[in-house]
């Protein structure tokens, strides 16, 4: 079961935060990233990185650590 961590229309916020769970051993997977094709590129549907649902707590803390907003 995958859980929401962060939604953003910022790619390179995803890229970051993907980054710095891969190195703490927590997998994750982006998705919407190829909305782009459907939105012509402009950035306004937001793109969501998703975690196992047992990883969210310690991917949540992660993010909160370096200043990144988690989703509700």
């Amino acid at each position: 079961m995958m859980k929401e961590l962060l939604r953003t229309t910022d790619p390179t916020v995803i890229a970051y935060a993907s980054a710095l769970l891969q190195g703490e051993g927590i997998d994750c997977f982006p998705m919407d990233v190829h909305m782009s094709v459907l939105e012509g590129s402009i950035g306004i549907l937001p793109r969501r990185l998703m975690v196992r649902d047992a990883d969210h707590f310690m991917a949540a803390a992660v993010m909160r650590d370096n200043d990144i907003p988690v989703s509700s």
